[in-house]
């Protein structure tokens, strides 16, 4: 990394077990160091992996912020925030690759573009095809009329890999800390753009992306209901209480339909031995219904 007092960017890594990942992740980095001035920092969130000694032994020149337990997050990212000197911030997933020229493209179009105020890159799958990196409307937003005039055209970009002037992040008070680890990068942009900056894209800016390391280990009911419970309080933090009761009206219909659909489809279920599969997807609108029913 080129020695400089005062890195034009600070890259913030949230970790948690994902080990191997991380050390891909470090090595591409390593490998564009001349193409921007940049400093490093690692946010572990109390990994029981080897992550802390493979940054200790292998990557000396990491700011490391070690918690003593899982912050989430929203919150790991803040905390790293405070210790960032560069003028921009690229909030990256500890499961990425940085490919040749991300960096230096990603640069050049925040400061080509001072509308935007948050930008993504592209993300690519590890067999080369794209990921779905932005969205151009937010989650039920079809039933909400309080978004309307928002600048540009982009709803909101994955949080896998997003870059911003630490300016703007202090303007809108950084992730907000209520989401531990989904929706935190939706409740940006959308905060963003109610700032009056435009979300962008960077296509010719490229990362990989293995999607989902540090929840590999947990049961897909409990991603299911963490995702929901993220969307929760985004509905609680932007739409109102009308649009939010219209909300919760048509999600325990869709719910409802879909446990009449289990219910028929089951003899199909039985038929090729994905009871299994059937008795997973019930459980999960049941807990939906559970769930809505207490907003």
């Amino acid at each position: 990394m080129k020695k400089t007092e005062s890195p034009e960017l600070s890259i913030i890594i949230v970790n948690y077990n994902t080990a191997g990942f991380l050390e891909r992740c470090l090595i591409s980095l390593e490998k564009l160091k001349d193409e921007v001035p940049f400093e490093i920092i690692v946010a572990d969130n109390n990994s029981s992996d080897n992550s802390k000694e493979i940054m200790q032994v292998k990557f000396s020149h990491l700011k490391i912020l070690s918690f003593s337990e899982n912050l989430g997050f929203s919150k790991a990212n803040n905390k790293a925030l405070d210790l960032a000197v560069g003028e921009y911030i690229f909030f990256l997933n500890p499961d990425t690759e940085v490919k040749p020229g991300c960096l230096k493209s990603a640069l050049k179009y925040m400061k080509d573009h001072p509308e935007v105020g948050l930008a993504g890159t592209k993300i690519l799958n590890p067999d080369g095809t794209e990921q779905n990196s932005f969205e151009f409307r937010y989650p039920k937003e079809k039933y909400v009329s309080s978004l309307k005039g928002l600048p540009g055209k982009i709803a909101w970009v994955l949080g896998a890999s997003m870059l911003v002037s630490k300016r703007v992040m202090a303007d809108v008070s950084g992730f907000d800390e209520r989401y531990f680890l989904y929706g935190e990068d939706i409740d940006l942009c959308l905060r963003i753009r109610k700032f009056g900056l435009q979300v962008g894209f960077i296509p010719n800016a490229e990362i990989i992306h293995w999607e989902g390391q540090s929840e590999k280990a947990s049961l897909k009911s409990s991603v299911f209901k963490k995702k929901l419970e993220a969307e929760l309080i985004f509905y609680d933090a932007h739409y109102s209480k009308e649009e939010i009761r219209k909300i919760k009206r048509v999600h325990l219909l869709e719910a409802w339909l879909h446990i009449i659909s289990l219910v028929i489809s089951f003899p199909f279920y039985h038929l090729y031995n994905k009871k299994s599969i059937w008795r997973n997807k019930l459980e999960d609108k049941k807990l939906l219904i559970n769930i809505i029913g207490k907003l």
